[in-house]
């Protein structure tokens, strides 16, 4: 089982919005080196609603290339259409991804049968690990535990990335859910917590901008050390708040720039991080001590 601080990884482009693959090989380095355990490509953090298909798949296929077996490589392929998650699957699997996240399908609002259904056509049509992804804040469409429940039956889906931040469905989903199944926080600021709830990792925005304080913190609470997990946890807790201040992944972004990571772009109808916010961002990047 894939254990520990997994980035939400952004999608470095350039200032007139094209992607920018030196920087993001060299995003994969600077992961590695910090001791980030997985690398999620082309999620919701890495703007995966504008990017075309071929820029999809470009991009996957370049981290799972750069990354050369050093880091296990997540790649996002959630739709709406299951047809459209199927060929997704597929293309991710081709394009040498060791894992997929897939995300609950958005604005439709399919029925908990419907959800099975469709999570259960995309895990058949592929033979790698298949990660579910609940965030009903984006989605609307909510996985219930019994669904999630159902669909861990199912041979290669193998975990579940919970953005809800809530704890109570955690508790009981660990008391039921099969030993070998992977439950990683998808809420940062609640992720200390659904570590020590009985949570294998986070899957983390955070990250991005302090992977190895986050690989840290998910290292100390596995290992049982409380006081450490809570001082890693104290030094990020603004970094969650302020990473989110404007529409994600802008202020994650402006961080990476700052640290001279990446260039500033960003696609509409997303916006670069204001001028206003960018202080906040910066005094939570010192108190992470990423600067």
């Amino acid at each position: 089982m894939l254990t520990g601080s997994l980035v939400a990884l952004v999608t470095p482009m350039r200032e007139d919005g094209q992607v920018d693959f030196p920087a993001l090989k060299r995003l994969v380095d600077f992961h590695i080196e910090q001791g980030t355990a997985g690398i999620v490509a082309v999620g919701t953090t890495g703007e995966s609603p504008t990017l075309t298909h071929e820029e999809h798949r470009a991009v996957v296929q370049t981290v799972a290339q750069h990354a050369a077996g050093r880091v296990t490589v997540i790649a996002g392929a959630g739709a709406n259409a299951t047809a459209h998650a199927v060929e997704l699957a597929r293309d991710m699997q081709a394009a040498g991804a060791d894992m997929l996240l897939s995300v609950a399908p958005y604005y439709n609002k399919p029925s908990q049968e419907g959800l099975y259904q469709h999570f259960r056509a995309q895990a058949e049509a592929v033979a790698l690990p298949v990660l579910l992804y609940n965030v009903p804040g984006r989605t609307v469409a909510d996985l219930s535990n019994d669904t999630i429940l159902r669909l861990a039956q199912i041979d290669n889906i193998v975990g579940l990335k919970d953005a809800t931040g809530n704890l109570a469905r955690h508790a009981d989903l660990t008391r039921h859910a099969p030993a070998d199944f992977a439950l990683y926080s998808g809420d940062d600021s609640t992720s200390l917590a659904y570590l020590l709830s009985g949570g294998h990792g986070v899957i983390s925005v955070t990250a991005n901008v302090a992977p190895r304080l986050m690989s840290r913190l998910c290292l100390a609470a596995q290992a049982g050390d409380i006081p450490l997990a809570r001082s890693c946890n104290a030094m990020l807790q603004d970094l969650h708040q302020r990473l989110f201040i404007e529409p994600s992944p802008a202020p994650s972004k402006w961080a990476l720039a700052r640290l001279g990571l990446i260039q500033n772009g960003i696609r509409l109808p997303l916006m670069p991080l204001t001028d206003a916010s960018q202080p906040l961002v910066e005094a939570a990047m010192k108190q992470a001590e990423v600067i």
